[in-house]
């Protein structure tokens, strides 16, 4: 890992590879990835676009409890999925369930959380997809935690750590960063900014020109990207991706986006953003900006996009269906999953409480 500061500094614009117009752009010899990997990120833009919209209309059914939608932010939720190895790590944020599932995790168990029945619904270790984090940056110290280990095992994993911008004015943050910068953790530190942590503008998270230029203070290269292109995307968090993997130590990456629907649906954004500003982004779309670039070069027709529309359909109509269904809570789950061993006071706990239960069910 270099230390040479000019080596460490973002680009003086974000990375741009498919304008908001949906035509090619290659600055500084960069190429646009391979037409397989753009047509497969459509395909991925589509259903997390279908899976965000089905998750905001099952909070308005009472069957979510809360939902923060990536809504405008698939490029990123996609891109940070699809460039990882299958024997890397994402962590994700409260608002990356789309990344979550494109990793592979069935959208009914990572919804599971957010529905209020369990802390995480899904094994962790099978899609090697770390709980969806709803403190903000602590889950940045634990994927340290495991691309250092995993450096010391010497293993070629990576670890994808996501948070937004809001995140970046924590002490974990800092904490993160610091630890992987000196001990050339193989992590890639992805902020989604959105330009607002809830009501918190960036102006009040930064005044620097770029969060990427955050990478500078730790020794570490910092780049940003614009986060509505997922062309551009996939190349920035690729490149990250393999440098992370050849041992020269963390990344940086920024993505410029825009959070087009609310925090969450108990949140009203009219209250601190104009609808101005959210028509300008709308122009900015990554999947109409996607799908414009790849329908101009012949890579796909209406018959494809059909295609995409229908699995993305069967994949919120399944997600639908189970969540519409009413579980059960069996009362030792309570105990089951807080010690891998139940401790003495957990059992005795147990106890009173089926105690409870079956002479309630006696009367």
């Amino acid at each position: 890992m270099t230390r040479d500061a000019e080596h460490l500094l973002p680009s003086a614009a974000p990375v741009t590879l498919i304008d908001s117009e949906g035509r090619a752009v290659t600055p500084d010899g960069r190429d646009l990835p391979a037409t397989e990997r753009l047509v497969r990120a459509l395909a991925g833009l589509i259903s997390a676009r279908r899976l965000n919209d089905q998750a905001y209309a099952l909070v308005r059914q009472g069957r979510l409890a809360v939902y923060p939608s990536s809504h405008g932010q698939e490029a990123c939720q996609i891109a940070a999925a699809q460039v990882l190895d299958e024997g890397d790590w994402l962590f994700p944020t409260y608002r990356d369930t789309a990344a979550a599932v494109a990793r592979g995790v069935d959208p009914v168990e990572v919804l599971t959380l957010l529905k209020g029945d369990w802390h995480s619904g899904y094994d962790p270790y099978v899609r090697r997809v770390a709980p969806l984090s709803t403190p903000l940056a602590t889950q940045l110290v634990h994927a340290v935690g495991v691309a250092h280990a995993a450096r010391l095992r010497g293993e070629p994993t990576v670890v994808m750590a996501l948070c937004g911008d809001g995140a970046t004015s924590e002490g974990d943050f800092h904490e993160a960063v610091n630890f992987a910068a000196v001990f050339d953790s193989p992590v890639v530190f992805f902020v989604q900014n959105n330009r607002y942590a809830i009501s918190v503008p960036l102006s009040r998270q930064t005044v620097a020109p770029s969060l990427a230029y955050k990478g500078v203070g730790y020794g570490i290269p910092g780049e940003h990207v614009d986060g509505n292109d997922a062309a551009a995307l996939l190349h920035v968090l690729g490149t990250a991706v393999e440098r992370a993997r050849a041992g020269e130590g963390p990344q940086l990456v920024e993505a410029h986006t825009y959070r087009m629907q609310a925090h969450t649906n108990a949140d009203d954004a009219t209250r601190y953003r104009e609808d101005a500003e959210v028509e300008e982004w709308a122009a900015k779309d990554p999947l109409l900006r996607l799908e414009t670039y790849l329908r101009s070069t012949g890579a796909i027709d209406d018959t494809k996009l059909a295609e995409f529309t229908a699995a993305a359909e069967e994949l919120a109509q399944r997600t639908r269906e189970a969540l519409n269904q009413d579980v059960e809570p069996n009362p030792e789950d309570l105990f089951r999953h807080v010690f891998a061993a139940p401790t003495p006071q957990l059992r005795a706990q147990l106890a009173v409480v089926l105690d409870e239960i079956s002479r309630e069910e006696t009367h």
